[in-house]
């Protein structure tokens, strides 16, 4: 019927006039169809608008969806779009998937539009940082520190606190960033009436670990599960309050059914969720995510058991979430850092990051010609997420390689435009080309084999390599860093620590550049940190999850001991246990 009554009115203004009355009649469909016909016959720019105003009703009554054949062709007019509401709509859309590059585009024009919005900057900034588009970076950064350290941080009620960790140190601003959606915030009123709850005490300590990363091959569960399954069953009763999304339940390649109960939250609301909690009497809920992607980290935001932990999964505190204790080291969590945490310091002997030696793949290495590595150049990976390329981190590495025009840097970097971006900013700090070589992404044992064809790996600041690092190290690479100012810049320190190779921590910039021309330099010293990897690798903390489970479970009598005198939560370190003698590398299969 509509299309008869269009063909009957070919004109784009009378189709346009159609669309217009639909609209009014609340026929969306209609007025869609009647625009894109209006379109159709329109020169430009009138033809952007019309196809804009079509997308727009489209998009906003949720009819095309994000895998419909139209989505692509109306995402990307109303982001062409200069109407403001247009590209408000795009934003919204697009902020569900930020790997689409017209994001930043359209963040780019209401960064223009709004100038006032914080949060249009600081969204804006933290796609740039994704997409490696440095000349955002550049022009935004450097402004918005110096407004900060003026005490202009309102804005930060706008950032997320896991962007906050990707370009300051400064544990003051980090724990000012706390857009973090809808959590209730915490109150002492509500600390006092949860830890005042009657609680029936067992014989054995139950602990409830709560995360959406219960899978075998996500990289919580490469440092996590050995210790996991290391828990002692005659003193430790473990729960895991498991929200796993069911399409990466499907990646699971088995391990799920090693580690004991596993009770799925992932279809209950909140309340259905502590309900389920509560009704399992535990005295230690783990929080295993924090402010990370996918958290129901609001859920420790009710009365669940009498005490409340986070750990491994965001490296800072965790603002207005309801724990008592932040799970560290005496080198992510010093006494300096104290006044920037609600949470009291639970720091474990060691190294407060597990690493599960026994499935972690260890692969042969890769040869340098299958990777098409140079044989006669140093070769330094830098194998960290792209978003933690910092300017800062670039600039360093800038440094070390005009000091050492023969090192070549490996850059894992996704994607051609960010790779292009990535060549086009080190121009600008004066390297060429040819010192840099790009890495795709690619499966986990295949990533470990190849990691063992450079000579060692570098750091990124103020953001660490996490997991990163530990695979590094794992896979033989010395990795080197700096002292860092927050949890997220020591943790490289850490792992570095507790694997016997303190020497690659360098005091600051100048001393970090000074030891990397040293290693590039010292094949000798190379093969040397390259054999003490491989013989520490069984004997070392860093991989022992049997000892760190030890003092895991130290530290949670601890807490317990603590809750039922009813004292106050307060800083404790737990005691190391003798060391080990000899390997452990029996564990393995």
């Amino acid at each position: 019927m509509l299309s008869t009554l269009l063909a009957s009115h070919p004109g784009p203004e009378a189709a346009k006039l159609l669309g217009d009355a639909l609209l009014k009649m609340d026929i969306p469909e209609g007025a869609v169809q009647a625009y894109e016909f209006a379109s159709d016959r329109m020169s430009e720019p009138e033809r952007g608008e019309m196809l804009a105003q079509a997308a727009f009703i489209a998009l906003s009554t949720r009819n095309v969806t994000s895998d419909s054949p139209q989505f692509q062709k109306y995402i990307a007019a109303l982001a062409a779009s200069p109407v403001l509401i247009h590209l408000q709509r795009a934003a919204e859309i697009l902020l569900s998937d930020t790997r689409n590059p017209l994001a930043v585009s359209v963040l780019q024009k209401l960064r223009t539009a709004l100038p006032d919005d914080s949060y249009i900057r600081l969204t804006l900034l933290r796609l740039a940082r994704e997409h490696c588009n440095y000349p955002i970076v550049a022009a935004e950064e450097p402004l918005l520190l110096t407004e900060l350290l003026e005490g202009k941080t309102d804005c930060l009620r706008n950032e997320p606190p896991h962007s906050s960790i990707m370009w300051t140190e400064n544990e003051e601003l980090n724990r000012l960033a706390s857009s973090i959606g809808s959590i209730q915030p915490i109150t002492p009123e509500m600390q006092v009436q949860r830890r005042a709850q009657p609680h029936i005490w067992g014989d054995k300590i139950r602990i409830g670990y709560l995360s959406c990363d219960l899978w075998d091959d996500h990289a919580t569960m490469r440092l996590f599960r050995s210790v996991l399954t290391a828990h002692d069953p005659a003193r430790f009763d473990v729960t895991l309050f498991c929200y796993t999304p069911e399409k990466l339940l499907s990646f699971d390649q088995g391990g799920r059914k090693d580690w004991g109960n596993i009770i799925s939250i992932e279809a209950m609301n909140d309340d259905q969720a502590a309900s389920t909690i509560r009704s399992k009497n535990i005295d230690i809920l783990v929080d295993l995510k924090g402010h990370t992607r996918g958290t129901r980290s609001q859920l420790m935001n009710r009365p669940l058991a009498p005490v409340h932990v986070q750990w491994l999964g965001f490296p800072g505190t965790c603002v207005e979430v309801d724990c008592d204790y932040a799970i560290g080291d005496r080198f992510v969590l010093p006494d300096s850092s104290a006044p920037f945490y609600h949470e009291k310091f639970c720091r474990l002997p060691e190294c407060y990051q597990p690493n599960d030696p026994v499935h972690r793949p260890l692969p042969s290495a890769a040869k340098r010609t299958a990777l098409g590595l140079p044989a006669d150049r140093v070769i330094i990976a830098a194998f960290n997420a792209q978003r933690k390329n910092s300017l800062h981190t670039m600039a360093l590495w800038a440094e070390v390689l005009k000091a050492n025009p023969k090192a070549i840097l490996w850059l894992m970097v996704d994607g051609n435009h960010a790779r292009q971006a990535t060549a086009a900013h080190f121009k600008t700090l004066g390297i060429k080309q040819s010192q840099l070589l790009f890495a795709p992404k690619m499966a986990y044992a295949g990533h470990l084999a190849r990691v063992q064809a450079a000579d060692f790996a570098i750091d990124t600041f103020p953001c660490n390599g996490h997991t990163t690092t530990s695979d590094m190290l794992w896979a033989g690479l010395p990795v080197i860093t700096k002292r860092g100012g927050n949890f997220a810049s020591r943790v490289s320190e850490s792992l570095l620590h507790a694997i016997g190779l303190a020497e690659l921590v360098a005091e600051d910039d100048a001393a970090f550049v000074e030891l990397a021309t040293s290693l590039i330099n010292s094949p000798e010293r190379l093969a040397n940190l390259k054999t003490h990897l491989n013989e520490q690798r069984f004997h070392s903390p860093l991989f022992d999850s049997e000892r760190l489970c030890r003092h895991l479970e130290r530290a949670f009598e601890m807490m317990v001991d603590s809750a039922k005198a009813g004292l106050e939560p307060q800083h404790f370190d737990v005691p190391a246990l003798p060391s080990r003698i000899g390997s452990f590398e029996s564990m393995r299969p």
